[in-house]
């Protein structure tokens, strides 16, 4: 309860509405997206393609990606320099009264070779690079998603050094959170990832989460928010009961693809007939759920997967107008 209040707080004076789809009109431009309480950025792909299709007379199209453009989605930080582009994007979001969703995702050894891999070459490298996102925060308001699957892969087993992996999430909570007005959830995977929650609470104590503001779930993936919950709160009740978390909702309205695989490729790849879930907000009515969050920005390709899909990271507008109408 005490994390849901600090919430709260930390996003008072911002209304949580969600915002209606940006339907363009007939000169092609759209109408201002409804006042959010998480920060949109305002040159989203999404955006940028539903005003492409518009002036190519795609109404259809660009209505569709008009849903997504007008929703407020998390800025992704995988390496390079970082202080410049995080300060720019706090102050942005100052500017409009929003509140900025960062996910830090650059840890070593990163994904254990999948999508790509990636990451900083040592820990000290990643080290250096925290505190560099964190002189961009600068004391101001933002939500921090720590490191997508890094530490679920801690506790499989992938990565060569588990507990070195633990001590770097530990360290970037510490720092992270030192800068005064950033909320900060350790990513914990989905339902579908690690089973055994008393090894996942554990490695989550390791990582710092008693100093962090909880834990993140689904990040990325495709699991019904309802699932989510019922995980989120198996993993909080072996914290103690008072651990919250945000959820990942950006893709999950018609959950996970019912098989392992897909054409000849993992199913967390860019599964076809997935759906837009429920819109972000810091109000979702779920105990122990601070908020559902677009993490993942929709549209955005898994990986190049199947003959013909772009690389991980880039924006696939079919892909995206198929998430927006299925």
């Amino acid at each position: 309860m005490a994390a849901v209040v600090a919430l709260a707080l930390l996003l008072a004076g911002c209304s949580d509405e969600p915002a209606p789809p940006r339907v363009p009109d007939s000169t092609g431009s759209a109408p201002p997206p409804a006042p959010s309480v998480f920060y949109l950025d305002p040159a989203n792909p999404a955006e940028a393609e539903a005003q492409r299709r518009a002036a190519q007379g795609d109404s259809a199209a660009a209505e569709a990606l008009g849903t997504i453009g007008s929703r407020p989605s998390a800025k992704w930080l995988t390496g390079g320099a970082v202080r410049d582009e995080v300060d720019a994007l706090l102050g942005q979001a100052a500017i409009a009264g929003q509140t900025p969703v960062l996910v830090v995702h650059n840890v070593p050894q990163r994904d254990c070779g999948r999508r790509g891999g990636g990451g900083a070459r040592t820990g000290a490298e990643y080290q250096a690079w925290i505190r560099e996102v964190a002189a961009g925060v600068a004391g101001r308001q933002v939500i921090v998603v720590l490191e997508p699957g890094a530490l679920p892969d801690a506790v499989a087993g992938c990565v060569a050094d588990s507990a070195g992996r633990l001590a770097l999430l530990r360290d970037a909570v510490t720092v992270l959170a030192s800068t005064g007005n950033a909320r900060v959830y350790l990513d914990a995977g989905h339902p579908g990832w690690i089973r055994d929650i008393g090894a996942l609470a554990a490695a989550l104590r390791r990582a710092g989460v008693a100093q962090a503001d909880g834990f993140a779930l689904n990040v990325a993936n495709f699991v019904r928010t309802g699932d989510n919950v019922t995980y989120g709160h198996r993993i909080s009740d072996a914290l103690g009961g008072d651990t919250t978390f945000v959820i990942d909702t950006s893709r999950n309205g018609n959950g996970p693809y019912p098989a392992d695989r897909v054409g000849g490729a993992p199913s967390w790849c860019n599964p076809p007939g997935r759906a837009l879930g429920e819109d972000p907000t810091a109000d979702p009515g779920l105990p122990r759920v601070d908020a559902l969050l677009w993490i993942k920005f929709p549209g955005e390709s898994d990986g190049d997967c199947r003959p013909g899909e772009p690389p991980s990271g880039k924006f696939w507008p079919p892909y995206a107008i198929s998430l927006a109408r299925p």
